[in-house]
């Protein structure tokens, strides 16, 4: 099975299944010098791990993690850096009926049909736990951003058709962390926590979108053609489990205006060149022009439901599919730290790659 590395000057590579012996990630290209906060990275990992609140799944995996390599005396070495999370609370039996039936909207049809076998324990390879290891490798990435003062943020924005229409620059982007469902409007956030539980109530699950925004980040990262910034951001976002869509800067919306309401015009603000609007969303060209990136990721809702399902089994025969086992009824509260991990990951890459970092 190919592609599980990503990045090219801040490549990672992750390992492991969902109910396996552990998780893992292999970090080739960290700079040496970087001092390693490993309080940070666990903390990351908090935000993102299972059990940490009434609406995520009740799977109780502490995530704590071990530094493997390519670290001495609390900083890099510049050899590679791995780091594994080992498996706690894995239960294996609960996929056992799924064993020879596909469930819809997984990964189980296509894996068998692609590879001939699949790990049918919580999918394996295809699980969202493997984005356990992108927080650990983004955590470091966070950490190498944060010395050229450039800062990553992500939040819950929309579930369901509950939307928060309050633009970013008029929120308190130091209350996304108070609340379980991670939006820092806590009126919203509140009605956001209550559907959710109504939902799972239901045996159900729901989507929504997470809203990101890069802040600081410096003038001509991304190349003008297959390496633009924002296609890399995209790719790095669709390559979560199941978010379903991308938009960055103006979006979808944008098409309702016209030019002359789309166009930023710049203007000299101290001798520093800026845009009067950004609907390009800090991307010009593929390449950052220096304001703010701020993107849209939507997630679909959770496959796995309560509710009997028809679907058929490995020989095409009619088979009851019942979810069993815990699941997220929302993946979107812990969704959060794996697109600022993502988000980490890609500007750091395109840093290195126009030698921008100097420790």
């Amino acid at each position: 099975m190919a592609g599980n590395s990503f990045g090219q000057a801040f490549k990672i590579t992750t390992f492991g299944e969902s109910h396996g012996k552990a998780l893992g990630v292999i970090i080739d290209g960290c700079p040496a010098g970087l001092e390693i906060d490993e309080d940070f990275i666990q903390h990351e990992l908090s935000r993102r791990r299972p059990g940490q609140s009434k609406i995520v799944t009740q799977r109780k995996e502490a995530d704590t993690f071990q530094l493997l390599s390519g670290v001495f005396e609390g900083k890099s070495t510049g050899t590679p850096i791995s780091m594994v999370i080992f498996n706690q609370d894995a239960r294996s039996k609960d996929y056992s009926h799924i064993a020879n039936s596909y469930r819809p909207s997984h990964a189980d049809f296509t894996y068998q049909q692609k590879y001939g076998f699949r790990d049918y324990r919580g999918g394996g390879r295809s699980s969202a736990r493997e984005t356990a290891a992108r927080v650990a490798a983004g955590a470091i990435a966070k950490t190498l951003l944060k010395s050229l003062g450039i800062q990553t943020y992500a939040y819950v924005n929309q579930v369901g058709d509950l939307k928060l229409e309050t633009p970013y620059k008029e929120l308190d982007l130091s209350k996304i962390e108070d609340t379980s469902v991670r939006c820092p409007d806590l009126q919203m956030a509140a009605q956001m926590v209550d559907y959710i539980k109504k939902i799972k109530k239901q045996g159900d699950t729901i989507g929504g979108t997470v809203f990101g925004l890069v802040k600081g980040c410096p003038i001509g990262l991304g190349e003008p053609v297959f390496d633009k910034l924002h296609a890399d951001l995209a790719k790095a976002m669709l390559s979560i489990n199941a978010c379903k869509g991308f938009e960055y800067g103006s979006g979808f919306s944008g098409i309702r205006m016209k030019g002359s309401e789309h166009n930023d015009v710049f203007y000299n603000d101290n001798g520093k060149i800026k845009t009067k609007t950004n609907h390009s969303g800090g991307i010009q060209g593929g390449i950052s022009n220096g304001m703010d990136i701020y993107f849209n990721v939507a997630f679909k809702p959770v496959a796995t439901i309560i509710p009997e399902q028809d679907s058929v089994n490995q020989v095409g025969e009619p088979a009851k599919v019942v979810g069993k086992g815990r699941h997220d009824p929302c993946v979107l509260p812990r969704a959060v730290p794996i697109v600022e991990a993502m988000t980490a990951l890609v500007l750091v890459d395109h840093l290195l790659r126009q030698r921008m970092i100097r420790l």
